[in-house]
């Protein structure tokens, strides 16, 4: 079986999206699976051996380009893939390319037109290397992508599969009318797939709501992480400050500020309280970093950003330092893999209860749950675990164990190889 995923590129960030679509690559081809994967708008960032092809299919900067300019389209196509060059597009994204969806109204819908729109040669391009390729299965990393699928369908003839991951994040951050003309463009296109993958029970449903389809076209798989790259154990606080970890993308949607506020009131009852923050922070969130920092302002030197480190060592080390992590994502996270994460490290977690957290937490058994957007909750929580080292590492061990058994990476091999075997014969 050959297997083409086409993702997208996280804009220089740390993407989990695109670290997931990367460790599921590896994992199918240690699986005896053929996997070409291949990198749209930008190239992928991520903290261990870069699996994607090394050419960039819709770059980001031609993208852009040709969404504004009529006589860029017009040029050939070899001065137009000059500016797909990976070295360009990376310098591009760490010198003001700005993801920020609120800005993003107009590349967008010129995006999601597709071969329909301007950047119709672009899409052609993609189309002439899949059929190239020949894939027996092509799978889309997300829906957003998806648009290119009418562009490329006749360059194969097995199942087009829509992965769910935290596509309404974006759109939801869409200015209108750009939301929802983007979401009309997008629910035009869900009928040419054969079949969609989701990692939550509580994402499949929201996203067949969001996007109108039938969620009996979506089958589940289990989110996962490579284990092995994990070596951290549940251990005993002893003499050590007690610690509470973070690590995910510097930004609204994630939560540190909720998390910084609920650690600054946590320290009245526990006075040597640390915070340690790690996590990819971009140039459209430096007001928000600023903002974290003055309401840290209480904890002194207790709090500690690290910053995004570029080694997959240096963020097990930031988990490992952890005695309990958090993310309190103020909205309803689809995927999670920072939990996961923990956990493999023996690091129990403490979650609001929604999105796809309480299916994680009943499948590892590795943390708690409080209530959404409660800081006392939150609080009582952290507390809960940091002071109480029996139950701390109780649900250390139980999550070390069982994010094992059902999280590894290879299982979700396994079972993507039958899944797409039964599209296959669908």
């Amino acid at each position: 079986m050959h297997v083409a995923i086409i993702t997208a590129g996280g804009a220089g960030m740390f993407c989990g999206s695109c670290m997931h679509d990367n460790a599921w690559a590896r994992a199918l081809r240690h699986a005896g699976v053929e996997v070409s994967l291949i990198p749209l708008y930008t190239p992928l960032t991520l903290d261990e051996e870069n699996l994607a092809e090394s050419r960039i299919y819709l770059g980001g900067i031609n993208v852009y380009l040709h969404s504004r300019y009529r006589w860029w389209q017009s040029l050939p196509r070899f001065v137009k893939r000059v500016v797909d060059s990976p070295g360009l597009l990376r310098w591009a994204t760490r010198h003001g390319v700005s993801s920020d969806a609120s800005e993003l109204g107009e590349l967008t819908i010129a995006t999601l037109a597709g071969s329909d729109g301007p950047l119709k040669s672009a899409i052609n391009d993609l189309r002439s290397h899949i059929s190239q390729l020949k894939p027996d299965v092509v799978c889309f990393s997300n829906v957003m992508i998806a648009v290119a699928l009418r562009g490329i369908r006749s360059a194969f003839t097995g199942p087009a599969i829509g992965v769910l991951q935290g596509d309404d994040v974006f759109l939801d951050g869409l200015i209108e009318p750009y939301r929802s003309r983007s979401l009309d463009l997008i629910r035009g296109h869900m009928g040419e797939f054969d079949g969609f993958i989701s990692h939550s029970e509580y994402n499949r449903q929201h996203m067949a709501n969001m996007l109108q389809f039938d969620p009996s076209r979506c089958r589940l798989l289990p989110l996962a992480i490579d284990c092995d790259l994990h070596t951290g154990h549940p251990h005993p606080r002893g003499k050590a400050p007690p610690t509470i970890g973070y690590f995910a993308r510097i930004a609204p949607e994630k939560g540190l500020l909720q998390l910084v506020d609920a650690a600054v009131a946590l320290q009245q009852r526990i006075p040597d309280l640390h915070l340690i923050a790690g996590g990819y922070l971009g140039a459209a969130y430096r007001d928000y970093y600023d903002e974290v920092c003055r309401r840290a302002a209480p904890l002194g030197e207790r709090f500690k950003y690290l910053g995004s480190p570029s080694s997959h060592a240096e963020k097990v080390a930031i988990i490992q330092s952890s005695h309990v992590f958090s993310v309190p994502t103020p909205y309803q996270e689809p995927k999670g893999l920072y939990v996961l994460e923990a956990n493999a490290n023996g690091v129990p977690v403490v979650q609001p209860r929604h999105g796809s957290f309480p299916e994680l937490i009943e499948s590892t058994g590795g943390g708690l749950l409080v209530e959404p957007d409660n800081q006392s909750a939150l609080c009582d929580g952290l507390e809960r675990l940091l002071l109480n080292d029996e139950e701390r590492l109780a649900l250390g061990r139980e999550g070390h164990r069982r994010v094992r058994q059902t999280h590894h990476i290879p299982l979700l091999a396994e079972q993507t190889r039958t899944l797409f075997g039964e599209w296959q014969k669908s």
